[in-house]
C-alpha cells in the first residue's frame, strides 16, 4: 500500500541502523551486509545513517565491496564514553582525526554524516567550542541521562547561538535490554519540552523497535513506540506543549489516536500540515536502533490492516 505523505514525513532517513549493539549484537561484516541490503530495499527512504564506533573505522575500511556510488555507506560515528572533562577531549581530538581520516578513504563509497558521543557530566561550554573546532561543520550528538538532560540541552543551545546554523544537537536514550534502561514518559516529556529545546536538533537510541507503544515480554516493560515519540517532538514543539500534554502522547497505546495522509499527521484532535511537519524534522532527527527489520516490518503490517 502508498505510505501516506505525513507519515514518509515524519520517518523519512528516520532510522539509524546499530546492528552492532545489543540486544542483536552483530559482528561488524554482517551487520555491513544487512546495511547494503537495506540501502536497497523498498524502504530505503526510513534508513538513515550506519552506526560505527570510531575504534572499527579500519576494520570497516576494508569491508566497503557491498556499497557503490549509487549505494555509498553513510556513518553515524559513535565516539568512546568517557568519565570527565579530561578524558573527553583527549578522545575528541582523536576522533576527529579519525573522521578526517575515513572522510578522505573513499569519498564514492563512504561518507561520515554525524558524530554521536556522550557528554560527562564536567564538561562545560569552553569543552564544547574546543571540541566542535575540532569536527568542524559535522553535525554533533552529544548523550546525557534524563537527569542531566535539560542541564545538557541549555549548555548545547549557548553552544548553537555562536553559530548562524545549529550543529550540536542532543541525543536522549529511550531504552535498552533491561526494563530499567527505559526512562519514564514523563523524563522524555521533560527533554522534549524544555526551554531551549527549539534551538536544539535531537536524536534518540535504543527501545524503539515498535510504531505504537506497547508491553513487551522480552524487556518485562513497555517499549516506547517511534511514532510517538517523533510525533510528539514534533508537536509538542509545533504546538507548545507542556510536559503533562506531551507524556500523554508518549504514553498513548492506541494506533487508531495517530491518523496521517498526504496533507496532515493528527494525535487524537492535534494537527500539523506537511510543510509544517517537514519544518519540525528538520529539528527531530532519528533514532537509534539494533534492527532495522523489526521497526519497517511492524510498520508495514500496520499499515495494511489499517491499525494506524
Amino acid at each position: 500500500m502508498p505510505v501516506p505523505a505525513c507519515l514518509r514525513a515524519l520517518l523519512e532517513k528516520s532510522i539509524d541502523y546499530a546492528g552492532m549493539f545489543p540486544p542483536c549484537s552483530l559482528d561488524l561484516e554482517r551487520a555491513l551486509e544487512n546495511q547494503a541490503q537495506y540501502v536497497r530495499s523498498d524502504e530505503n527512504w526510513m534508513l538513515g545513517g550506519f552506526v560505527l564506533p570510531v575504534d572499527q573505522f579500519d576494520a570497516a575500511r576494508v569491508k566497503l565491496s557491498a556499497f557503490d556510488p549509487q549505494h555509498p555507506l553513510c556513518v553515524s560515528a559513535l565516539g568512546p564514553k568517557t568519565r570527565n572533562a579530561t578524558e573527553f577531549s583527549e578522545a575528541l581530538e582523536n576522533v576527529a582525526a579519525a573522521i578526517r581520516s575515513l572522510s578522505a578513504y573513499n569519498v564514492d563509497l563512504l561518507t561520515v554524516t554525524q558524530l554521536e558521543m556522550f557528554l560527562p557530566e564536567d564538561v562545560g561550554l569552553e569543552s564544547l567550542r574546543k571540541a566542535q573546532s575540532w569536527v568542524g561543520s559535522l553535525p554533533v550528538f552529544w548523550e546525557a541521562p534524563p537527569a542531566r538532560a535539560e542541564r545538557a540541552i541549555g549548555l548545547i543551545a549557548e553552544l548553537n547561538s555562536d553559530s548562524e546554523k545549529p550543529t550540536s544537537g542532543f541525543k536522549l536514550r529511550t531504552g535498552g535490554v533491561t526494563a530499567d534502561a527505559f526512562p519514564t514518559s514523563v523524563e522524555i516529556a521533560k527533554a522534549l519540552v524544555a526551554p531551549e529545546m527549539h534551538q536544539v536538533p535531537i536524536k534518540f537510541t535504543a527501545g524503539l523497535h515498535h510504531p505504537i507503544r506497547q508491553f513487551r515480554d522480552e524487556v518485562q516493560t513497555k517499549m516506547h513506540g517511534f511514532l510517538n515519540v517523533l510525533g510528539a517532538a514534533v508537536l509538542a514543539a509545533e504546538r507548545k506543549w507542556d510536559e503533562k500534554q506531551t507524556a500523554m502522547m508518549l504514553e498513548d497505546e492506541d494506533g487508531k489516536s495517530f491518523q496521517f495522509d498526504d496533507h496532515s499527521f493528527a494525535w487524537r484532535d492535534w494537527e500539523i500540515d506537511l510543510k509544517r511537519l517537514k519544518d519540525r524534522r528538520k529539528f527531530v532527527i532519528s533514532f537509534g536502533s539494533c534492527s532495522f527489520d523489526e521497526p519497517r516490518e511492524d510498520l508495514r503490517a500496520r499499515i495494511i490492516i489499517g491499525r494506524l
